[in-house]
């Protein structure tokens, strides 16, 4: 139920867009049914057994209050004994009623806890390496094969990335560019075959030297509640405040958040929802520029920029990658064009590999690619008569 219910939520634009409010939400209303359906049952089960429990202590509780009034008459016992026995026999059976009750919801909370347990079954990825900080930021990957459960995303790639060059990913969705970038910072384990980021494989690194040689600049950019200034800081939290805001300027953001009501200091929503795409964007860069990693990932970090800052920001991905080992995974002709290697990616496999140039003269799927790129930059819109 609250699996569905956060599905709605966040999907209540493209509800409210097709004008489905109250329609198109059957699923939430059904898991709404079903978890009541089976509270209630649960409520029918346990019922019998409390009634029988009630039944069997009331019982005793009516026994021993006769049996001590039956000695008291009797002279067996004085008065304060009965009355002692009749509050000391009121006591326990209330506690043996709230053990019950305990019990009934003990078996609940032993149910959910089988199922929590299941996620320590699943395969942990071990951490156990070694600090390390490599000569060189060269990146190697030796025939890897990773899947996605029984999903085969990757097979068989080979790949060398040289110091302080860029390569391009390119190809069509779904074709495994993303998943290969992120292996390389080692967000999974590859199922085969091995990564090395200056001679060493990324499994020999601890997470936290891996990281430290890694900056990514995700397509989806995620802001916490906090700050614009933390937010850029979250990768070098000893940063200073100039610091922050000369990688502000780098990014191209710095304008927009003196324009805010607190500038630097204004808190942002959850998820940065109180800013545009545009701008978590730039701000997700100014947290890269800021942390001076060896190692770029640009993982479509263009896509949401708007087209008058466009310029801009290319001169700020000049200056973030710089003398940088970078990974990009773009469709943009302009920035693809560049790299040092354009590695096309489809299927699974490496279908072409080379610069622009190269590839251009070989008929396969970067010529598509750019075909149709600068076929769909010529396209006009003309008015009707």
């Amino acid at each position: 139920m609250v699996s569905k219910v956060l599905e709605s939520l966040q999907g209540m634009s493209v509800i409210k867009s097709y004008n489905l409010t109250g329609k198109g939400d059957e699923a939430l209303k059904k898991a709404i049914d079903d978890n009541r359906d089976s509270n209630l049952a649960l409520e029918k089960l346990f019922i019998p057994y409390e009634m029988l429990q009630s039944v069997i202590l009331g019982f005793f509780k009516a026994s021993i209050l006769l049996v001590s009034v039956l000695l008291y008459l009797n002279g067996w016992i004085g008065m304060a004994s009965a009355l002692m026995l009749i509050i000391v026999s009121f006591q326990i059976f209330a506690d043996i009623e709230q053990t019950g009750a305990g019990l009934t919801l003990l078996r609940v909370v032993s149910s959910s806890i089988e199922e929590a347990e299941k996620i320590n079954e699943l395969p942990v990825m071990d951490e156990n390496g070694a600090e390390y900080l490599p000569a060189n930021h060269g990146i190697k990957v030796d025939r890897i094969a990773f899947s996605y459960g029984q999903n085969e995303v990757l097979r068989n790639v080979s790949l060398e990335m040289k110091e302080k060059t860029m390569t391009a990913f390119v190809g069509p969705s779904g074709a495994g560019k993303t998943t290969l970038a992120m292996l390389v910072a080692r967000f999974w384990d590859v199922d085969e075959g091995a990564i090395s980021i200056g001679g060493k494989d990324v499994r020999d690194y601890t997470l936290e030297s891996l990281m430290s040689q890694i900056s990514v600049v995700f397509q989806n950019v995620y802001l916490f509640a906090d700050t614009i200034e933390n937010n850029i800081k979250f990768g070098s939290p000893e940063a200073s405040h100039e610091e922050v805001v000369e990688a502000a300027k780098k990014a191209c953001c710095h304008d927009f958040i003196m324009n805010l009501p607190n500038g630097y200091d204004t808190l942002i929503g959850e998820a940065g929802a109180t800013l545009s795409g545009g701008e978590k964007q730039r701000i997700s860069i100014a947290r890269a520029i800021l942390k001076d990693a060896p190692i770029i990932i640009l993982d479509e970090a263009t896509a949401n920029v708007d087209p008058e800052n466009e310029g801009k920001l290319i001169a700020a991905f000049d200056a973030l990658t710089e003398n940088k080992t970078v990974i990009m995974i773009a469709h943009r002709l302009n920035t693809v064009a560049h790299a040092d290697q354009i590695v096309v990616i489809n299927d699974g496999r490496i279908a072409q590999k080379g610069k622009h140039e190269e590839l251009l003269g070989q008929e396969g799927i970067y010529k598509n690619f750019v075909s149709r790129r600068q076929e769909a930059a010529s396209w006009k819109i003309s008015a009707g008569e």
